[in-house]
């Protein structure tokens, strides 16, 4: 039965492996002892399941229980044989029943809590999962268990036991419900041979189970992401050989080995469906969803190319859109990352969907009509307001802002404006009070005006991957020319593309937020603002909370002059204004992001919304507006720079 199970295993492992290998290259071999650490921390230690407290208890139970229980299996194999084989030295440690006897039931306790939440709460990240097959494994769980405390309880009532009866509370309790006599030398047979059986069926059912994760869990998180969460991977439009060459996903054979392992490692358990702004507004994108149906389509497929790959019957794989998932689901993401930061197995939905469109977007010029108008613009203009690059410097004018010449000497900073600050109204506010700022603490820096281009960050979020590496060269060569070393962006998504996509293009700088310098101004008492007595509500911007871990500084800014009120989803568990991935210029289906983030605020009872992006800035004030609210939406920067105006 062992060679049996083990088999059915090992045959099923195989051509998982080779599915894998099928895929195209992506380097997670960098940063070895920190995927190490998050192997302990991530893994072992269960943390990212723990952002749920209730739910991450009851699986850190059952999976704890298995890592102290797995010696057991050893011995029930062997007791299996002859009731009097174990294992030498650990079978006779009372301190090794004590653990048996107390996980069991913890891990008991952890089925019961599973079983009331999925029955009893019945939460909404479960709708789509297969929740037939989690009953089925939770009922095997529990027989596993089961069968394990009847075979101890039958051996301490047979005298067979090798540690000490008061070591195994449990055990020893439940076995003065037995006698000593044939019944239970019958009981302590089927009951080690039913805990042999469930156990080596389960070996050889889990990996064609959604329960796979099991074994691809531990893997993908030590292949995880240990750059910027905030970055994409680069295509690589000049390699060698061809089969390295890819122009996004199109198929199951254009996937990355490390995207076929996240389809893998899917427990199913909706968490990042439960934080997604678009599934929560009505729209179709489920990540959840999504990455099952990438799944579905790679296990369908994956063995069919294998075998035309090895001489086998010609085939050709199917399109993953809109076979895998349909059109809608590629174009709602926002790529704001909460599903990813919500991901106890570290699966990175918003590659997967970047890439789907990498293809749509260059191969078949496939893409929402309005975002077209956004390509064009940026191609066009450098900007995708389509606005004359002479105008970019016309947000300064009375403020004598120094724009960098070639040839002069650099600025101890650079202020990347940003196109947005550049030509949108209400944005551009943001950046005169970041001038003001900076120019009050007497800190030495210029711009770089019309030589300044889009840093090509839609672009890339909506799939053209070639013009964004385009733009980044122009921007890497101006500001190497230029002696850049250190940039002030108050923008961020350039915040984010400068700081952890341009040194992959040979731009390595310095890069901070426009609240992270003024937040340190504020520290060193080059800024004296005075407080009022305004009651403030900060939103965090994805790209600058989640993606790049500033939290703290610009609530510094904000306790330095209101009184701060926090919204219900705050610092990396932020609720996205809408406007990522492109969608600052799509048309947006469903119910809109904006209105439930502003919703939201309002509910804090603040009169002004705090903000630190310009597409936050723009998108809330029109979400407020739908709400028809009185409040007043505001970056960080203008209202320190009023305050700094108070009598």
């Amino acid at each position: 039965m062992l060679l049996v199970a083990g088999g059915a295993f090992a045959r099923r492992a195989l051509l998982l492996a080779r599915l894998v290998r099928m895929g195209k290259p992506v380097d997670r071999s960098d940063d070895v002892p920190l995927r190490l650490r998050n192997e302990a921390v991530v893994v072992l230690g269960q943390r990212k399941l723990f952002q749920r407290l209730v739910p991450g208890l009851v699986h850190a139970l059952i999976f704890w229980g298995f890592l102290v229980l797995f010696p057991t299996i050893l011995m029930a194999l062997l007791g299996a044989v002859d009731e009097g084989w174990t294992l030498p030295w650990l079978a006779r440690q009372g301190w090794f029943a004590f653990l048996v006897d107390l996980f069991s039931l913890l891990v008991l306790a952890g089925v019961l809590a599973a079983v009331w939440i999925r029955k009893v709460q019945r939460p909404r990240r479960f709708e789509g999962s297969h929740l037939g097959e989690a009953d089925l494994i939770l009922a095997w769980i529990a027989g596993i268990v089961l069968t394990l405390l009847a075979w101890h309880a039958s051996r301490i009532a047979l005298g067979l036991n090798e540690a000490p009866d008061a070591w195994a509370p449990v055990s020893d309790t439940i076995a003065g419900l037995f006698g000593g006599g044939t019944a239970t030398d019958v009981l302590e047979r089927v009951s080690v041979w039913a805990h042999v059986l469930l156990v080596l069926g389960f070996l050889a059912y889990l990996p064609h189970s959604k329960h796979l994760h099991i074994a691809t869990a531990a893997v993908n998180v030590f292949f995880g992401r240990t750059r910027a969460r905030g970055r994409l991977e680069p295509l690589d439009f000049e390699a060698e050989d061809e089969a390295d060459l890819r122009f996004g996903s199109a198929t199951v054979a254009d996937m990355t080995w490390k995207q076929m392992v996240d389809t893998m490692s899917c427990t199913e358990c909706g968490r990042c469906q439960d934080v997604c702004p678009a599934y929560a507004t009505g729209k179709e994108l489920s990540p959840k969803l999504l990455i099952m149906g990438l799944r579905d389509q790679l296990f369908a497929e994956g063995p069919k190319v294998l075998a035309a790959r090895n001489g086998g019957e010609p085939f050709e794989p199917s399109a993953l859109v809109p076979n895998a998932v349909s059109d809608d689901v590629v174009w709602d993401c926002v790529t704001c990352g909460a599903c990813v930061h919500e991901c106890p197995v570290s699966i990175e939905h918003v590659d997967h969907i970047v890439d789907l469109r990498r293809h749509l977007v260059m191969v078949e010029s496939r893409f929402p009509a309005e975002a077209g108008t956004m390509l064009r613009d940026v191609e066009r203009s450098s900007n995708p307001w389509g606005k004359p690059q002479a105008e970019r410097a016309d947000w300064a004018d009375g403020l004598d802002v120094r724009v960098l010449q070639p040839g002069e000497p650099p600025p101890e900073v650079l202020y990347w404006v940003g196109c947005a600050a550049s030509f949108d109204e209400r944005a551009r506010l943001t950046a005169r009070s970041t001038a003001k700022l900076l120019q009050a603490a007497g800190v030495d820096f210029a711009i770089l005006g019309p030589r300044e281009s889009c840093t090509g960050d839609p672009a890339r979020r909506m799939g053209n991957e070639y013009t964004f590496q385009t733009f980044a060269q122009q921007n890497v060569a101006t500001m190497n020319e230029a002696g850049v070393k250190k940039i002030v962006a108050s923008c961020p998504h350039c915040f984010n593309t400068l700081a952890n996509e341009y040194p992959d293009f040979g731009g390595s700088y310095e890069v901070v937020h426009h609240t992270e310098l003024l937040a340190e101004l504020l520290q060193e008492g080059k800024l004296q603002p005075v407080a009022g007595s305004e009651e403030i509500t900060y939103h965090d911007s994805c790209y600058l909370a989640r993606h790049n871990d500033v939290v703290s500084a610009p609530r510094e800014i904000v306790s330095r002059i209101g009184k701060p009120l926090e919204m219900a989803r705050s610092g990396k568990r932020t609720f996205c204004c809408g406007a990522g991935g492109a969608h600052m210029w799509m048309e947006e289906r469903g119910g809109q992001i904006n209105e439930e983030r502003a919703r939201e605020a309002v509910a804090t009872g603040a009169g002004t919304l705090a903000v630190a992006c310009p597409f936050c800035t723009v998108m809330l004030d029109d979400g407020v507006r739908q709400n028809g609210a009185e409040m007043r939406v505001a970056d960080v920067a203008t209202l320190l720079a009023e305050s700094l105006e108070r009598p």
